[in-house]
């Protein structure tokens, strides 16, 4: 899962959204230097990506993917799910992509403090692109992986990822779409919600 289905899965707390979305940028005992809701996103986050790794719809998802991304195949994954969930928002959230995403954006300027540098030092173009938007387009998905070339090891292969992602579309989708509500279950148990 990316930034998008994270921030999704976090609840209805800003704050615990806003945990979700800084997650992969907390490392070890820094965990206790945020808020109890922070926390409790940060550590939804993880338990997330855990039942996402374990789970036989992503690991087949991520095999069907692996010939042409090799060791990048989950990294691409995550950002095709997030592209399936905006194009399929309206399954799984009563509320619009773009008031969501702009609901969002205000919580995390609110808890701008708390983010950690490298959050900070992308946050406000994250929101003057609409980043969450535009996942659900293949364009945006197209300069998310673009973005991301530039600022980690994943290769730039934004043009190809395009291509495989419409030719395994309908397939990837399907899986998508059986594995996400049970994600969501597993979200809103950990959560203390019913499901």
């Amino acid at each position: 899962m990316n930034y998008l289905a994270h921030i999704l899965l976090s609840g209805d707390s800003a704050q615990r959204r806003t945990g979700g979305f800084i997650a992969d940028f907390v490392k070890g005992g820094r965990l206790n230097c945020f808020p109890e809701e922070i926390r409790q996103g940060i550590t939804l986050h993880r338990h997330i990506d855990t039942f996402t790794d374990a789970h036989p719809l992503v690991r087949e998802a991520r095999a069907l993917l692996r010939p042409y991304f090799g060791r990048y195949a989950g990294i691409f994954l995550d950002i095709f799910y997030d592209y399936f969930l905006a194009k399929n928002w309206k399954r799984f959230s009563d509320v619009s992509l773009a008031r969501f995403a702009v609901s969002f954006y205000a919580s995390m300027l609110h808890s701008y403090r708390w983010l950690p540098l490298p959050v900070k030092s992308f946050a406000w173009r994250f929101i003057l692109t609409h980043r969450l938007g535009r996942y659900a387009h293949t364009a945006g998905v197209r300069q998310t992986l673009q973005i991301m070339s530039r600022y980690s090891s994943l290769p730039q292969m934004s043009d190809e990822a395009i291509q495989i992602l419409r030719r395994h579309e309908k397939e990837l989708e399907q899986n998508f779409l059986q594995f996400f509500p049970q994600l969501q279950d597993y979200s809103r148990k950990a959560l203390g919600e019913k499901p």
